[in-house]
């Protein structure tokens, strides 16, 4: 939201030609959203390590819940009409399932949050006020199959994570016909997701551990950073590469001059970040 604010507060009085350099780096990403242009980078919510880590159940133990989900269907304190949360996607997912077996759906947050999405093969990702929330960052880090339902989403380093084939994306308005969607995946698929999930690198790409690792999500935001300096298109990260080679290219790229500016802004550990170089 305080992202949403300046942009438009800034596209209203005229950003400055310094700003209008700027790369945002932000939390997922909408598309067509007023902040976000080509160029953008993209960045999943921060998820505490330590504490998903603490809640690691045997991967042995079998997944017996089809379809999870807790947190609101309707948010009645900001909209009490129920038009306009989630554009009525989370509303839906209530409406048509709240008595189906296969789906063990509620607003309760139990103590068992991360061990229950450990038992379970689908983990639904709705929209909410914004695209993104940090569930789906949980459902990688707990291999559980993301159901990714929000239209116009945006989502982070697609070099490391191959969301196509590790989630479901179902549109806001088939969400009445989610049980037959979900159920109609051929078991060979699910167990192609669930194997690529399993991959540890799959999962540090989302985490921002302390102190940093390679491959984590700090490492992508700088991979991605790399990619808008002048370099030579042939030092770039290739498909399939772990490691950037910094100092390759034009000399002149290792001037002293290239400073790199980063304003913070939002609350908690990973707000909006604006970077650009003078």
């Amino acid at each position: 939201m305080l992202c949403l604010l300046f942009c438009e507060k800034a596209i209203e009085r005229g950003i400055l030609p310094l700003l209008q350099r700027a790369t945002l780096v932000q939390t997922f990403g909408q598309k067509n959203h007023v902040c976000l242009k080509e160029g953008s980078i993209t960045v999943p919510p921060y998820a505490p390590p330590q504490k998903m880590q603490s809640h690691l159940i045997p991967p042995s133990i079998p997944r017996s819940i089809f379809v999870y989900f807790r947190g609101l269907f309707y948010d009645v304190g900001n909209d009490p009409e129920g038009g306009y949360y989630a554009r009525g996607a989370r509303a839906a997912v209530w409406e048509n399932f709240k008595d189906n077996p296969l789906f063990d759906i509620s607003t309760e947050h139990p103590t068992t949050y991360y061990e229950d999405m450990q038992r379970a093969v689908f983990c639904l990702c709705p929209l909410g006020w914004a695209p993104w929330s940090p569930r789906l960052v949980e459902a990688v880090i707990f291999g559980c199959i993301p159901v990714i339902i929000a239209d116009d989403i945006v989502l982070p380093f697609a070099d490391a994570i191959p969301w196509e084939d590790i989630g479901v994306y179902v549109d806001e308005k088939d969400v009445p016909n989610l049980d037959t969607i979900l159920t109609s995946i051929p078991t060979e698929v699910i167990l192609r997701k669930q194997r690529l999930l399993a991959n540890p690198s799959m999962k540090q790409a989302m985490l921002f551990p302390h102190p940093a690792q390679p491959g984590d999500a700090f490492h992508q935001i700088l991979n991605g950073l790399a990619r808008k300096l002048p370099h030579d298109k042939s030092v770039y990260l290739r498909k399939g590469e772990k490691v950037l080679n910094w100092t390759a290219g034009p000399l002149a790229d290792l001037k002293p001059w290239h400073v790199l500016v980063v304003i913070w802004s939002g609350a908690g550990i990973l707000g909006d970040i604006f970077v650009f170089t003078v």
